[in-house]
């Protein structure tokens, strides 16, 4: 016993030196639950943070679906500060740093989709407001300050983060071990592809499509950036370039029920189904060319069907509201029924409504058709064109030669979720008839530009957040009406503004950025360098 008495207080004594020896991080470090978030986690929660879903302001700035009712929300382009992106792209260094430290290589797959996380959303507030901290930010308490880097600077690193992530992911889908060893090299948490490396290289290079023509009037000017050359080597050399070859490729947001539901859905048809009608921007597109698509998408109005007596089938009896209107006025004529609602069946029958596209393969298609156009790669811009065209049909269940069945809600009905509570009508399509109009057929030169771009809108119904709206602002097309409802002085804004904070937090960074852009100041008419 007294050699034992012996011994324990010199265990006490080392017990006691080594703990002083710990920091009070360690020292207060819960050893009963994880300290550190897998790369997997991180690369889901950068995905689902980056989506654009259906239903959002989006929609009213790409005058697809507008407000009719003041208390719920209006369609001004009174812009305030867009999406802010950087606790996600925070996410992403957190996300490499594991990777890192669990086995991947500097080219695994969470470095490689790190790159392109990086283009697509420093591209995305960039495209919103113009300069924006990137080369200083992200540093936590090192930097609480960042400069502003221009337009041009984040536009070019975004082309070489974009690049890059092409380049790393070949080498890992051709030679796996390249991606390193452990769970670091090999990807998990994927919403969009279910970790299939393939259709993310496609996304890459779909999405690398997508910015060099938001470029576009910078192919001349700005030649040290090779845009029309970035473009021609893409579609140049699909071996290196891989694109998306159908639908199936979409990197796109399913719903699922019952843990993510639709932005409408059966139990909220009662409070918002009348709040918003559709667009006359949208409806009178569709109707003019005659498009089928108007039955998918749209109800006819029903004041034309119901006391008119017009076919519910005829195109003259769809009818969007004229973005402009006072909502006064447009209020009143939604009450009378004098205006197409989104169709109840496509979206508000189920939980889980139709997935939102946030790069997909119609618009890839109408890209590439829009650079051979402008002369920036060789190829047959009509066989892309009418890629488009078929694919955005097929998203909506079309033939391109035969029938499909239109579903109207019945006025009075008690449930949109039952299909009884719809008349049903049968609906043919016959693709070249459809495609021999003069409107529709493929012209080439300016024409080509405007079909393609129109196209184009109307396959991004709902889908791909403010893409639609930054076409228009790019080229004008479609047209976009203003008017009193949409406010800031009959004129579609062109940019958003900082955030708030920006004032006050780094004002001596955000007052230059003003200065160098807009003359001092955050106006959302300015017009930022991509635009000039």
């Amino acid at each position: 016993m007294k050699k034992i008495f012996r011994i324990l207080p010199l265990v006490a004594l080392v017990f006691a030196v080594s703990s002083c020896k710990k920091s009070f991080e360690e020292l207060t470090q819960n050893t009963n639950v994880p300290n550190a978030v897998p790369a997997s986690q991180l690369f889901n929660g950068v995905l689902n943070g980056a989506v654009d879903l259906a239903g959002s302001s989006s929609e009213i700035y790409c005058q697809y679906y507008i407000y009719n009712y003041n208390y719920y929300g209006n369609n001004t382009y009174d812009f305030g500060s867009g999406p802010d992106y950087y606790i996600q792209l925070k996410n992403v260094l957190a996300m490499e740093a594991q990777a890192a430290a669990s086995g991947g290589s500097a080219a695994s797959p969470y470095n490689s989709l790190g790159k392109f996380m990086r283009a697509y959303l420093f591209s995305k507030m960039s495209m919103e407001r113009g300069d924006i901290p990137m080369s200083e930010a992200l540093k936590g308490t090192a930097n609480l300050t960042p400069k502003y880097d221009t337009q041009k600077a984040v536009m070019t690193q975004c082309l070489a983060w974009l690049e890059q992530a092409n380049t790393d992911l070949g080498a890992v889908i051709a030679n796996p071990s390249a991606g390193g060893t452990g769970l670091g090299a090999t990807l998990s948490g994927d919403i969009f592809f279910g970790n299939d490396l393939a259709k993310w290289q496609k996304t890459v290079n779909a999405f690398h499509l997508r910015l060099l023509l938001q470029l576009s009037k910078k192919a001349e000017s700005d030649a040290d950036m090779n845009i029309k050359q970035q473009f021609a080597n893409i579609i140049g050399n699909p071996g290196k370039y891989p694109l998306m070859a159908s639908s199936a490729d979409n990197m796109q947001y399913v719903y699922v029920s019952p843990t993510n539901y639709y932005t409408q859905t059966p139990d909220n048809f009662g409070q918002n189904g009348s709040r918003q009608n559709s667009s006359q921007t949208y409806i009178k597109l569709l109707t003019d060319l005659k498009d089928p698509r108007v039955f998918v998408t749209a109800e006819p109005a029903r004041d034309l069907v119901d006391n008119k007596h017009q076919s519910p089938t005829a195109f003259s009896s769809f009818v969007g509201a004229d973005p402009g209107l006072d909502l006064g006025v447009m209020y009143n004529n939604a009450g009378l029924q004098q205006y197409s609602f989104i169709n109840r069946k496509h979206f508000y029958s189920t939980y889980t409504g139709e997935p939102s596209v946030q790069v997909g393969y119609a618009e890839q298609e109408f890209n590439i058709a829009e650079g051979i156009n402008r002369g920036w790669a060789t190829g047959n811009a009509e066989t892309h064109y009418v890629a488009g065209i078929q694919a955005s049909w097929g998203a909506y269940a079309i033939p391109s030669t035969g029938s499909f069945t239109a579903y109207f809600y019945r006025p009075g009905s008690s449930s949109v979720a039952t299909l009884s509570n719809y008349d049903t009508y049968t609906i043919n399509t016959d693709w070249t008839t459809y495609y021999a109009q003069p409107s529709i057929k493929y012209a080439g030169g300016a024409t080509g530009i405007t079909q393609i771009l129109q196209q184009k809108y109307l396959a991004l119904f709902r889908h791909s957040g403010l893409e639609s709206y930054y076409t228009y602002r790019r080229t004008g097309v479609p047209n976009f009406t203003t008017g009193p409802g949409t406010s800031n002085g009959g004129r579609i804004a062109l940019r958003f503004q900082y955030p708030s904070s920006e004032r006050t937090a780094n004002s001596t960074n955000y007052n230059a950025a003003l200065t160098a852009q807009y003359g001092g100041n955050d106006d959302i008419n300015g017009v930022m360098w991509i635009l000039k």
